[in-house]
Order: C-alpha cells, then sequence, then structure tokens
C-alpha cells in the first residue's frame, strides 16, 4: 500500500491519469502475462497513473516502434539475454547478434526477445521496471 512519500507521490501523479477523451500519457510495451509488466501495471494503477497496455502477443512489435527506441536506448538495453526466449535460441543465432542490424531483426522475429517493459512517458523512454526512475518521470 503506498504510505509515505509513495503516498505523496500518489498526490502529486493523479494529474497525469487520463482524462474522458484523451488517450493516456504512459504506454507500457511488452507481455501482459510477464512478471515485470504486471508489477509495472500495478505500481502505476497503485500511484493513479493513468496508461495503456501494448501487448506484443496480440499487438505485435512493428520496425516503427522498435526503430524509435533502438535509436534512443540502444539494442544492448533492449535485448534481453537473461529470459527464456534467449536461452532457447542455438548458439549460432546468439552468436550471430553482434549489432544493432542483427539484435532489430531477431526482436522483430521474436517480440519476447524485448526486454519488458519498455515504457513511453510523455517524450521519455524506459526499459525494465524502474520504480525509483519512475517515480522522478511520473513527478515532473
Amino acid at each position: 500500500s503506498p504510505t509515505g512519500s509513495y503516498g505523496t507521490l500518489r498526490l502529486l501523479c493523479r494529474h497525469n491519469g487520463a482524462m474522458p477523451g484523451n488517450p493516456p500519457p504512459v504506454t507500457v510495451y511488452g507481455i501482459a502475462s510477464c512478471d515485470s509488466v504486471k508489477k509495472s501495471r500495478a505500481w502505476l494503477t497503485e500511484l493513479g497513473i493513468g496508461y495503456q497496455l501494448h501487448d506484443f502477443k496480440k499487438q505485435g512489435l512493428t520496425p516503427e516502434l522498435l526503430d524509435p527506441w533502438l535509436a534512443q536506448a540502444g539494442w544492448e538495453r533492449l535485448l534481453n539475454r537473461k529470459g527464456t526466449t534467449w536461452r532457447r535460441l542455438d548458439d549460432a543465432t546468439r552468436a550471430a547478434v553482434t549489432g544493432a542490424r542483427a539484435a532489430r531483426s531477431l526482436m522483430l522475429a521474436q517480440p519476447s526477445l524485448v526486454k519488458r517493459p519498455v515504457v513511453e512517458w510523455s517524450g521519455s523512454l524506459t526499459v525494465g521496471y524502474d520504480p525509483l526512475r519512475w517515480a522522478a518521470l511520473a513527478g515532473q
């Protein structure tokens, strides 16, 4: 339950919630069943921050989404090398990922390889569940 600084932050962030007729100011990209995405959504909800979810499994991952993320965050940060999908790849496929072009192709083919969640905040981008950084962004 949000108490102390989180309780204060929740009150400060209520104005960031979605207004009727307007899209939410935050978009969470990932997979709905992913634990990090679940934690992220719970955190945003607890603080009263409006968001929309873009589920890679249902809505896919397009170059129009991925390319700006690669430009902002870099392929090394976006490629999840700790997850099950990466570990299931054969050695040759993993070894071939030596740069942005190969990583991009692989992430477009298998969106589960994108570190989750990717969150777009009015002009900022974060990769992974990071409530401390998010608190700073939400308070802007």
